[in-house]
Order: structure tokens, then C-alpha cells, then sequence
């Protein structure tokens, strides 16, 4: 499929926003969407203060690579567009990016099943094996309302510090990475662990605890392997699959 990619926009950026209308499409596909609620965001290639996200607007399953509007950290549109941005989402997003060198790419849902455990006073518990494969990627962030206030960045990046999953109380989930398979595989799996707590307390069935030794020890093995020396290192193999899954079914995000 031809690409439209502007003059003005550099070959690593290009690439970029391909990868990140990839991800909107994904979210989508994956049912994690919530019509112009939430947001996904990547810092430009080469700077420091510039990060692409959602045109406010459009649905997930829309966005293009062409479509996403570039900002500042001050939330300026640096890109043409008809629209405007979520002044909820530059707040979260502005603050990953500006205080993480390394989170690159961020990903915030209000999934039921994630929002269902945000709402609960004890988080994500240690209850099977897919739990145990982010629990140690996990913080906390405290509800303070609708993002609307800025100075909530300073609390949000204390929160996050060098997580890769952010639990925002009563509100929903926020994962980061270096790359885009890592954002969006850190989200795969808190999601999915979201999902078996939830399914299990509504079983109504008592819990089989799992030993603190085999805790420690499963924890310490998924920090391994999901490393630059594991053998899944984050991300790394799922999003090139993911691309051509999204291939076969609407290559049109390329646009």
C-alpha cells in the first residue's frame, strides 16, 4: 500500500507514526478501546520535548500514520490538523515522556477488567502465572480526577518511576516501553491478568495460594526472560506478528 508521508516529516518519524497508528489499530482490535477516551502516544525520533498522539476526533480503528498530530511539551500542535488534542491525555502522556528517557511509547486503557482492578483497594494480587509475569513491572497512581491539571505530571512520573505498568486508581491502566511491542505487550499482559482476577472473584471459589518461594522465584524467571538476554524479550517477537496480523486484515494505518 502507498504511503503518504509529507515532505517535512523525516523517514524515523515516518516509521514511528506507522508503528503507532499500529498500536491505536491494535487496541482496537483487542476490544481495549473507548471511542476518543483514551490515547496512545511516542516520542519523535531525535527530540526531547516532541511526542505524536491521537487527533481528537477519530476513532482508533481510523487512525493513519498521517492522522497523528505532533506536540510539544507544553501541548502546542506542531503538525496540520483538523483537530484538537485530549487535554487529559497530553497531561498523562507529556508526563511519561518528559521525565522517562527511556519510555519511548505509552498506552493507557479503561478496559472493564482494568478499571475493575484499579477500583480495588488491594490492586493486582498474586493470585496464578500470568500475574506473576508483571507484578513487579507494577505502581500505583492515586485517583485525583480528570487529568486537567498539569501538576499532576510531577506525581504521575513519581508514581511511575521505573515501572513498566502504572495502575491508576479507579481509573484505569498506563503501561510504557522502549519500544512499541514493549508498551504494548506490557499492556497484553497487565490486561490479561486483569481479566483472570476479575473472572476468578466472580467465581466465588476460594483461592489456592501460591508459596512466597514459588512467587519470588516465578517473578525472578520473568525478569529474565523478558530481558534484552531472555529468550521473549519484551515485545521483541510479538509485534512483528502483530503487524502482519493487522496487515491481512486493514494495511490502511500505513497511510
Amino acid at each position: 500500500m502507498a504511503t503518504q508521508r509529507a515532505a517535512d516529516i523525516s523517514e524515523a518519524e515516518w516509521q514511528t507514526r506507522v508503528d503507532l497508528a499500529a498500536a491505536y489499530r491494535l487496541v482496537d482490535l483487542y476490544g481495549w478501546s473507548d471511542l476518543y477516551s483514551t490515547h496512545l502516544s511516542a516520542r519523535v525520533p531525535d527530540t526531547e520535548d516532541e511526542f505524536l498522539i491521537n487527533p481528537f476526533g477519530m476513532l482508533f480503528e481510523e487512525m493513519t500514520a498521517s492522522s497523528l498530530v505532533k506536540v510539544d511539551r507544553e501541548g502546542n500542535i506542531l503538525s496540520e490538523t483538523e483537530y484538537q488534542i485530549n487535554p487529559a491525555g497530553f497531561t498523562f502522556h507529556s508526563a511519561v515522556h518528559m521525565s522517562r528517557e527511556n519510555a519511548l511509547w505509552a498506552i493507557h486503557t479503561h478496559t472493564y477488567a482494568g478499571c475493575a482492578v484499579a477500583s480495588q483497594k488491594d490492586g493486582m494480587l498474586p493470585m496464578n502465572q500470568h500475574t506473576l509475569a508483571v507484578l513487579d513491572q507494577v505502581a500505583y497512581h492515586d485517583y485525583e480526577g480528570i487529568a486537567m491539571d498539569l501538576s499532576e505530571r510531577e506525581r504521575i512520573a513519581r508514581d511511575l518511576a521505573d515501572m513498566n505498568i502504572l495502575i491508576l486508581r479507579n481509573h484505569g491502566l498506563l503501561t510504557v516501553g522502549r519500544t512499541v511491542g514493549e508498551a504494548f505487550m506490557w499492556m497484553y499482559r497487565a490486561e490479561r491478568a486483569c481479566r483472570m482476577q476479575i473472572a476468578f472473584q466472580q467465581c466465588g471459589a476460594e483461592l489456592l495460594p501460591i508459596p512466597k518461594e514459588v512467587m519470588e522465584e516465578s517473578m525472578a524467571r520473568n525478569r529474565f526472560n523478558n530481558s534484552d538476554e531472555g529468550y521473549r524479550t519484551i515485545g521483541l517477537h510479538e509485534w512483528p506478528g502483530l503487524r502482519r496480523k493487522l496487515d491481512r486484515i486493514d494495511p490502511s494505518y500505513k497511510t
